[in-house]
């Protein structure tokens, strides 16, 4: 008796494809559309995860951008905690497609944020990207002088990238109620005042999150007057929720937020032929691993589950690349910019401070 799974391949079943293979070597995850080649210029964006994902890509031969490096002056072991060597500009975590069409629109002109410089004590914030100044600007008017550099810089990088290595990685959100700005995270967590009648909790569907991209790509395409498109790999961070303002259990939460970008993820990449989406999302939560890849909290990811996601995409993509183990300081358009070993950067793990 014939059936259509007759001739399906090992990866088409869970127990070929998932129990009997090891979750440290994973045949045929990943069906590439396209090269990464030595001569294209890579920027990287995202969540938390995403950090993990431009540095090996940095260490290991890639021309990944750096369109704000770290002043000389500014030691190797801080510049992540002052957003610099964490991904190709200095706009810290874009949590969501939202906050990512945001930015492009607001590179371009299109957008002008409001209340989104907050004070703390006698300093100053840029609330966009609030972690980036750990310490607090001294005026207002040094805030606004940061933020348009910053803003330039990023239409530079906009313009210039070939390909754009985005990770997704929240649905939940706070927005300004009169502009709608949107926030990487709630006012009076790292600075600012939380005012119920000023902000308000949003909890993207997966349509809303769609449709933002789309927005980000129109924008884009505006900013690279006639250039292509760039060629875009997404991938959905495995990192759970560090705490929920929606109501629901943290659980069912962190489950509907991957689920509507893991969602979303697919149907790009599925229905645009620039577009790919590569599962370290899948990689890393494989019942197989049994959380081998996450460290006591459950959330963080080892260096180890890092290294192995790497291992997968290096074996798509390292072509033509001189792939080292070694870190290693390396020039990006005439800019010389060092990778240091430290943890990702996360604002919203500060949430786990305000549990009761």
């Amino acid at each position: 008796m014939k059936n259509p799974y007759m001739d399906s391949p090992p990866q088409a079943f869970w127990k070929s494809g998932v129990v009997n293979s090891s979750p440290f070597n994973i045949s045929n995850i990943f069906t590439k559309k396209w090269d990464i080649n030595p001569s294209q210029t890579i920027a990287t964006a995202g969540s938390c995860f995403a950090q993990h994902i431009a540095k090996h890509l940095m260490q290991n031969g890639y021309n990944v951008l750096d369109a704000e490096p770290a002043p000389p002056q500014l030691d190797i072991s801080r510049h992540r905690a002052f957003g610099y060597s964490m991904y190709s500009a200095r706009y810290g975590n874009i949590y969501t497609t939202q906050q990512l069409s945001q930015l492009a629109s607001e590179v371009v002109g299109e957008f002008s944020p409001a209340n989104w410089i907050w004070q703390k004590g006698d300093k100053y914030y840029d609330a966009l990207r609030p972690a980036v100044e750990p310490l607090g600007l001294d005026s207002e008017d040094e805030v606004r002088y940061h933020r348009e550099y910053h803003l330039k810089r990023v239409h530079e990088l906009f313009e210039e990238m070939d390909v754009l290595i985005y990770t997704l990685g929240l649905t939940e959100t706070w927005r300004h109620k009169a502009s709608q700005t949107i926030y990487p995270t709630a006012p009076g967590t790292i600075a600012g005042d939380f005012k119920e009648e000023e902000f308000e909790f949003v909890n993207y569907d997966y349509q809303s999150v769609l449709n933002s991209f789309y927005d980000f790509q129109s924008t884009i395409t505006r900013l690279r007057k006639g250039k292509p498109l760039p060629k875009i790999l997404l991938t959905v961070s495995p990192v759970p929720l560090t705490a929920t303002a929606s109501g629901n259990h943290i659980l069912q939460a962190s489950t509907y937020s991957k689920s509507v970008l893991r969602a979303v993820a697919g149907y790009l990449a599925d229905t645009n032929e620039h577009i790919c989406y590569f599962p370290s999302f899948e990689i890393i939560t494989n019942q197989h691993a049994r959380s081998a890849f996450f460290e006591t909290n459950l959330r963080s990811v080892r260096e180890e589950g890092v290294n192995v996601v790497m291992k997968h995409f290096f074996s798509y993509f390292a072509a033509g690349i001189n792939v080292t183990k070694e870190a290693s300081a390396k020039k990006y358009n005439g800019m010389t910019t060092e990778f240091s070993n430290l943890d990702a950067q996360c604002e919203e793990v500060i949430l786990e401070a305000f549990a009761k």
